[in-house]
């Protein structure tokens, strides 16, 4: 594979559906969208692929095999050009450059939700970077749509997301929240960085759990369990925050992201390769425990991210579900396959517990 190019609205503006997007969505795109190069012979994907791309042909032949008859050829610049190149998943044929081409590729959930967003017509990303009154103010956005917790969200809840946001500039050394505080707002970094800390008995000056950048976002946590911040985010630089009020977050974000589930069906992922995920103390762990549950306290979170498995799907519990749905919507928002259990172990539902276990490793 060559090196990649930028796209530009009116290359994406040959293809359909791009075609029918208004250009302020379609400059935000194109930020996203690269053109990448493939040498004669290369493969684009094969029969079976279910990778999440949409991709289309900007320049070149190529030859698509199902298998069964004779290979056809497509090439650039034709009519059926124009349309993406077999979508459907899996693939059915396998496609493969007859010559050097170039192409486009779009993850096709940023895609949809874009598309999507954009035929709603009654928001626009024009009018937000008016607000903001700052350039490239839409990479955040963009960013924002591309996670897996914008992809379950209703379009509807995101522009009034994106309407009802504040913009707060930061300057550096700025203490945004603090450790202990009631929880009034959720918080995404346009521009510059955040430092999240969490103070402890044995370290007043605070253990660093994660430094935050744009696109990022923090405070969720004390929102939706109704408790207070566990943890104190500091700007490392100047810069510049949207924040969403606490009743506004729980009925846009939180509401339509969390998948709940009882006692029977978190039995029936687990029983399918799930995993239990304890987010409570410990403490509380050692003393009463789901049987085989992996335990990272809420607080650690963020932190212990890069060690869960993405495939497989994570059932996530506490005592009240408080906790465990605060921790949920921070793993789903972040491409996990997360459920919370409804109700937590106070539910009951024959769970298989065990008391004195350790914490276990993921």
């Amino acid at each position: 594979m060559a090196a990649e190019q930028a796209a530009s609205i009116q290359l994406l503006r040959m293809f359909a559906p791009l075609d029918g997007m208004k250009r302020e969505n379609l400059a935000a795109l194109a930020k996203k969208v690269s053109v990448r190069t493939l040498a004669r012979g290369g493969v684009l994907f094969t029969t079976g692929d279910t990778e999440k791309r949409t991709v289309w042909l900007v320049s070149g032949i190529v030859e698509i095999d199902d298998g069964k008859s004779k290979p056809t050829v497509l090439r650039s610049g034709t009519p059926e050009a124009r349309n993406a190149l077999h979508p459907t998943l899996p693939r059915k044929v396998t496609v493969r450059a007859v010559d050097d081409i170039s192409f486009l590729a779009i993850d096709s959930d940023l895609l949809d939700v874009m598309i999507t967003w954009d035929q709603t017509g009654s928001y626009e990303v024009e009018e937000l970077q008016a607000q903001l009154q700052s350039e490239g103010s839409d990479d955040w956005m963009t960013t924002l749509l591309q996670t897996n917790a914008f992809h379950r969200i209703p379009p509807a809840n995101i522009q009034a997301i994106f309407q009802r946001l504040q913009r707060t500039p930061c300057r550096a050394g700025e203490v945004v929240i603090k450790q202990g505080a009631e929880g009034d707002y959720f918080y995404i970094i346009v521009s510059g960085k955040c430092a999240v800390t969490r103070e402890t008995p044995l370290s007043r000056d605070g253990i660093k759990l994660a430094e935050l950048g744009v696109g990022d976002t923090f405070g969720e946590e004390a929102l939706i369990a109704e408790a207070k911040r566990n943890a104190t985010v500091t700007m490392v630089t100047d810069g510049v925050l949207m924040r969403l009020n606490k009743q506004d977050f729980r009925e846009l974000m939180n509401e339509p992201l969390l998948q709940w589930v009882t006692p029977d069906a978190a039995r029936k992922i687990i029983a399918q390769g799930g995993r239990w995920l304890d987010v409570r103390l410990p403490s509380e762990h050692q003393n009463l425990a789901v049987e085989g549950a992996l335990n990272v306290p809420l607080y650690l979170i963020r932190l212990k991210l890069s060690t869960f498995d993405r495939n497989k799907p994570l059932v996530v519990y506490c005592d009240t579900g408080r906790r465990s749905s605060a921790a949920a919507y921070i793993l789903v928002e972040r491409g996990f396959d997360a459920y919370v259990l409804k109700g937590g172990m106070s539910a009951g539902g024959n769970l298989p517990l065990t008391r004195g276990g350790a914490a276990d490793k993921p």
